[in-house]
């Protein structure tokens, strides 16, 4: 009886460290879906990433904007003169053609003002009809980000194939926080060079092999590390140049690495967007076989 009650009790246990289990795996896998359902929303939002129509770099002095041919910006639903923008060592002034009635700043009806680029918190918008553009800059050059919310990349959107999602890929890394943080320079499609700060580097394993990437602080005051990175999928079952993945800041040492969160990069879906190139170091030697694969409406 005594050996029963042992084996009754171990069957138990047993049961509801499976149920555990299980019901851990659901609610993760939930977790998932909900943060894929979000990521889907913002990318097909009027003004999400899938709106984007043109960008368009300003010279030094003067630049004419609008749909007739004459202008230095040519922008197709734009009325044939909206205006023109003023770019002088770094600063660059917007001035409304009077005869542009339709259009608006930053939802206003104003004549001019000077352009807050997307290094500020809120980059001054000129809207017109569906479409509206800001000031980006990159480097040392200044160009305008045109969006259109009746895009065809919107509007014919494909939507997005993943892999299964894998609570496998989800890892814990070891942090290794770098005293002083590294500058380090990081490429993007355009050739430029940008400098970026690393303040660690996080040692994983996975498959019984090491690896280590290098996430970057985008802005100071950050609560999550950016990471840019390509694998061996890269090209293959995803994105070639790579794909973006978000981690809340380390803790205890440890950094958690959620590959199943793995996305597309803007430049997946529009040749428009200006997006940075992963490292040597996070160029990984391996098959992430999580997150998100190659956009079939897109391209390479």
């Amino acid at each position: 009886m005594r050996y029963l009650g042992i084996v009754l009790m171990t069957a138990m246990l047993t049961t509801g460290a499976a149920a555990a289990t299980g019901s851990d795996d659901a609610a993760y896998r939930k977790e998932i879906e909900t943060w894929q359902a979000k990521r889907v929303e913002r990318l097909k939002s009027p003004n999400g990433w899938l709106s984007l129509v043109g960008l368009e770099w300003l010279k030094e002095g003067m630049n004419t904007i609008g749909s007739a041919k004459d202008n230095a910006i040519v922008i197709a639903k734009a009325p044939p003169h909206l205006g023109n923008i003023v770019l002088d060592r770094g600063k660059a002034t917007f001035s409304l053609d009077p005869r542009a009635t339709e259009a608006k700043i930053d939802g206003e009806k104003k004549p001019g003002a000077e352009l807050a680029d997307d290094s500020q918190e809120k980059p001054t918008t000129v809207s017109f009809g569906t479409v509206n553009f800001y000031l980006i800059k990159r480097d040392d050059k200044f160009g305008l980000r045109i969006k259109d919310s009746a895009a065809d990349t919107r509007v014919h959107f494909a939507g997005i194939d993943r892999f299964d999602i894998d609570p496998s890929w989800r890892v814990e890394a070891k942090w290794e926080a770098y005293d002083p943080p590294h500058q380090i320079e990081e490429a993007n499609i355009l050739g430029q060079i940008d400098k970026v700060t690393v303040p660690g580097a996080a040692t994983f394993e996975h498959a019984g092999r090491t690896y280590k990437v290098e996430p970057m602080l985008e802005n100071p005051g950050d609560t999550e590390l950016f990471l840019v990175f390509a694998d061996r999928t890269s090209g293959k079952e995803t994105y070639g140049a790579a794909r973006f993945l978000y981690a809340a800041m380390p803790k205890d040492g440890k950094l958690i690495l959620d590959f199943n969160k793995a996305y597309n990069p803007p430049c997946a879906f529009t040749p428009f967007a200006t997006c940075p190139l992963p490292t040597q170091q996070n160029r990984l030697d391996m098959r992430v076989t999580a997150g998100e694969k190659k956009y079939r409406g897109g391209h390479d």
